[in-house]
């Protein structure tokens, strides 16, 4: 085990777990007893881990919710812009929860699924970015 696995006050280890969970939500779908609410899941826990690490990173304490709005709200609070973009994926926390269970939400159809894809993916590769630009520079 890497020194920094598993450790939660660490950025990157939030950042590995987001891409894995991405890596998850985007495998093929080639059985048909895969449920695209189940991928959605692991989309909006890519989005949801992405921006916990973010926080982290800024070192600003957050919620033990699901909820992406409210984590975009924390972190813009931290002087970081959000873009229209990137609040767009506030969509995602429908999957937190009503999408884990039988009965609660409907069928998640593939276009669906593709659009929760797309949104995780948008903010995985925001906040990585956003972590590298304020983070210092080592020097060469």
């Amino acid at each position: 085990m890497q020194p920094d696995e598993r450790d939660p006050t660490k950025a990157e280890e939030w950042l590995r777990r987001a891409r894995s969970n991405l890596l998850r939500a985007k495998a093929p779908k080639n059985d048909p007893e895969i449920l695209f609410e189940d991928l959605c899941f692991d989309a909006q826990q890519a989005a949801e881990k992405a921006i916990k690490g973010l926080l982290v990173h800024l070192q600003i304490p957050f919620p033990k919710r699901h909820s992406i709005s409210d984590l975009l709200t924390l972190v813009s609070a931290a002087g970081i812009e959000i873009s229209a973009e990137i609040s767009e994926a506030a969509e995602l926390t429908l999957y937190a929860v009503e999408s884990r269970y039988p009965g609660i939400l409907e069928a998640v159809e593939e276009e669906q699924y593709l659009k929760a894809v797309e949104l995780a993916d948008r903010v995985v590769a925001w906040v990585e970015r956003t972590i590298r630009q304020k983070t210092p520079q080592e020097a060469p």
